[in-house]
């Protein structure tokens, strides 16, 4: 991965350039930065917008959805620890970018995306860098996924009103789940943990905004039809 031969030289300087603008907010953890420096970002975008790739910001991927910024992805993992032991469960493949930077880490990913056309993308870039530990689906993320639970690692990257149950029950005691919480326009990033029984939740991040996370037990998809 990185340089090898599913890359493209013209935008290996942009990427570099990219961890040294993450190395300057802070993010210290090398390798977590090596992760961004192995995995291609603009392969995981749309042609028409692959030249934002490696700015350090949301980038519009189709469908109402958005490819989060590199460094709040950064956040994400610097919380969550992902190792080889770990099995993950993502709700929200979106890009796919999150996915991948997780399969370099954990033992397997299980992502979850309701919008079809952005699997298949995500499923065509994970195979150029041959990540054979990420399984994708296409359904309800609110649902979860049962039949590989339980998750030692849950991340949601859509905004839910409250923390669905019927993730909270597919999440391995011990185990970490990191998602956004509260309206349709603002929400705090909550860190929620299990352990021993025991449910304990942490806002590690306020005002944040993600987009809706549609589903049974999330938002209603409709009332705003298009989006997750």
């Amino acid at each position: 991965m990185g340089s090898g031969p599913v890359d493209d030289p013209r935008y290996i300087g942009y990427r570099r350039r990219l961890i040294e603008a993450m190395r300057a907010k802070g993010i210290s953890d090398l390798e977590l930065l090596q992760r961004f420096d192995q995995v291609p970002r603009h392969l995981f975008l749309p042609e028409g917008v692959r030249h934002m790739a490696y700015e350090d910001a949301p980038v519009a991927i189709g469908y109402g959805q958005t490819a989060s910024q590199p460094s709040l992805q950064a956040f994400f993992l610097s919380l969550l620890h992902p190792n080889s032991e770990d099995r993950v469960l993502e709700i929200g493949t979106g890009s796919g970018f999150l996915t991948a930077l997780l399969a370099l880490s954990a033992g397997r990913v299980y992502s979850v995306e309701r919008v079809r056309e952005l699997s298949i993308r995500a499923r065509r870039a994970l195979d150029q860098l041959a990540l054979t530990n990420v399984a994708l689906l296409v359904g309800d993320g609110t649902i979860g996924w049962r039949r590989y639970a339980p998750y030692e690692i849950i991340v949601v990257s859509a905004a839910s009103p409250g923390v669905p149950e019927t993730l909270l029950a597919q999440l391995a005691d011990p185990g970490r789940m990191l998602l956004p919480v509260g309206t349709r326009d603002r929400q705090d990033l909550i860190l929620v943990r299990k352990e021993d029984g025991e449910i304990t939740q942490e806002s590690v991040r306020d005002q944040c905004t993600f987009v809706p996370l549609l589903g049974s037990f999330g938002w209603d998809e409709r009332t705003q039809p298009g989006t997750r």
